[in-house]
């Protein structure tokens, strides 16, 4: 078996080679126009291992927001920040069946969100972070994660404006069931407060950091805690197809429609990816296929 610190740039060269091939099975998202005008073709991928060694290819210098990878760490932040009894009070930690922004599944479930991973979840967690407002609690919790791991999130201010012009009316009716369940207090806070968390940018090194910062203990942050996202990204982390991907893969994984996919190899490291060519389920078509070569190669799943 390979370590994931002994890897080379040559040694990746093969499985990217791969990924881009298969990334043309994919579609940019059109929804948001901003997110539209990224080039398919476009692929990064950034490693850091907990040598402190990093291994980068690709178009690195990229900028993309993290949309739903976002969902991850808001998780983290608020189990540090509130306890897990609280944060699970008002989430489930069940394996969802259904597309990440199905108001159907939440209306089923009787308004209790499934899980911090999908919209219902993560809208519900946005509107418990700590401050008096949406910037607010977008400004503190972009610090305390760049504070933590030095890397260098920003509020990308045309993707946000792109977002609200283009508001997912699924998301409105999901925030407006939540709120009837009463788990919202303030709809129009925790909407903002979501739009806002999904479009803090990065490169793919910054999310490599935040990953690595799961896959590595931290004096800053509850082992038990990261123990829970890990757990939580295993099971609910690339939606429907969780499951599939924890056999074929066995990492903890989160994806984002911008493209962003992050995958902890505990102990040992994170392997980030940017390639904004989605499946139809919403992840990374080359993203993921790159972490399935180099896991099978390197057998790194945690199943042993």
């Amino acid at each position: 078996m390979k370590e994931l610190n002994k890897l080379t740039t040559t040694d990746l060269l093969s499985w990217v080679q791969l990924a881009k091939i298969q990334a043309e099975r994919g579609q940019v998202i059109d929804r948001i126009p901003q997110l539209a005008k990224a080039n398919p073709s476009w692929f990064a991928v950034h490693i850091c291992c907990a040598s402190g060694k990093n291994i980068s290819f690709g178009d690195t210098a990229c900028v993309f927001p993290l949309m739903s990878v976002i969902k991850t760490f808001s998780l983290l932040y608020l189990l540090e920040h509130l306890g897990a009894e609280t944060v699970f009070g008002s989430v489930g930690v069940e394996p969802s069946d259904a597309p990440f922004n199905s108001l159907e599944q939440l209306i089923s479930d009787r308004g209790h969100p499934r899980n911090p991973m999908i919209n219902s979840g993560a809208i519900t967690l946005s509107d418990k972070l700590p401050g008096k407002d949406a910037n607010e609690r977008t400004f503190l919790f972009c610090q305390w994660l760049n504070q933590l791991v030095g890397c260098q999130l920003s509020l990308d201010e045309v993707m946000l404006a792109s977002v609200r012009l283009t508001r997912s009316k699924a998301n409105e009716a999901i925030a407006n069931h939540l709120t009837q369940s009463g788990h919202l207090e303030n709809i129009d806070t925790a909407l903002d407060t979501y739009e806002q968390i999904c479009c803090l940018s990065g490169r793919v090194e910054d999310l490599a950091l935040l990953g690595k910062l799961l896959a590595c203990e931290n004096s800053c942050l509850s082992s038990q805690n990261r123990r829970i996202v890990n757990a939580v990204m295993l099971t609910c982390g690339l939606y429907e197809t969780s499951a599939e991907f924890a056999v074929r893969i066995g990492l903890p994984m989160k994806s984002g429609i911008g493209g962003g996919l992050v995958a902890i190899v505990p102990g040992e490291g994170a392997i980030a990816c940017y390639s904004p060519a989605l499946d139809q389920v919403g992840n990374p078509v080359a993203g993921l296929v790159f972490v399935e070569a180099l896991a099978q190669e390197l057998q790194l799943s945690i199943f042993g």
